[in-house]
């Protein structure tokens, strides 16, 4: 079992997609699918794999653009946290408002993710952890076969996410991550929403905020 993952950087804001792909099977997952839907599309048919799930993490726009024309092309299924709906709909016009681009609206979800749920795609297990703070319907997905962390927007190198936005709260965000990622191994890889990965070991060591927050 081998699992490979695909970092592809995308969009207006560059937000990190990640393609998620068991090579024995040729299943793929693709998480948070940002923008660019014929990029993404290309790795998937570069590597032979055949696109399983779309997951966001979250609903923001830019984490969402690819979604409508993905699930077009694949029939794949496009899950959310329930949580993140209302901010779903609303996408289009958040992003015009924000950067004066006009968007289709993403699909309706098939189905919603909750913590503790385990999407399973091949040899692929993705555990969901609820980790809102920064969106109300945040989740993460640890994958344990690549010792992987995808948590979108809430933990960064060295930051955290922003909680200056509608939806979000700074001491929700702060449980979310000291109680659901922290708690992972230090060699997990954080793949996060935007900017370089880290791993949590590294966070725990030296993000100022984790550091302000446990000692």
């Amino acid at each position: 079992m081998t699992i490979r993952i695909e970092l592809l950087t995308l969009g207006l804001v560059r937000t990190n997609c990640y393609v998620v792909g068991d090579t024995d099977s040729g299943d793929a997952v693709v998480i948070d699918p940002a923008a660019e839907a014929p990029v993404i599309l290309d790795v998937l048919r570069r590597e032979g794999w055949t696109l399983r799930e779309i997951l966001a993490t979250h609903t923001h726009f830019d984490h969402v653009l690819a979604a409508r024309e993905l699930k077009a092309a694949s029939g794949a299924l496009f899950r959310i946290h329930q949580n993140d709906l209302e901010q779903l709909k609303h996408a289009p016009v958040i992003a015009e408002r924000m950067t004066g681009m006009v968007i289709e609206p993403a699909p309706h979800p098939d189905a919603f993710v909750a913590d503790g749920d385990t999407i399973a795609v091949g040899a692929i297990q993705l555990h969901v952890l609820f980790t809102p703070g920064h969106s109300p319907g945040h989740v993460s997905y640890v994958c344990p076969g690549a010792a992987a962390v995808f948590c979108g927007d809430t933990l960064f190198k060295g930051t955290i996410g922003r909680t200056d936005i509608p939806g979000a709260n700074p001491e929700i965000l702060r449980e979310s991550i000291l109680c659901k990622l922290m708690p992972l191994n230090d060699e997990y890889l954080v793949a996060c929403g935007h900017g370089h990965r880290s791993t949590i070991g590294e966070e725990r060591a030296t993000n100022p905020f984790v550091l302000e927050w446990t000692t």
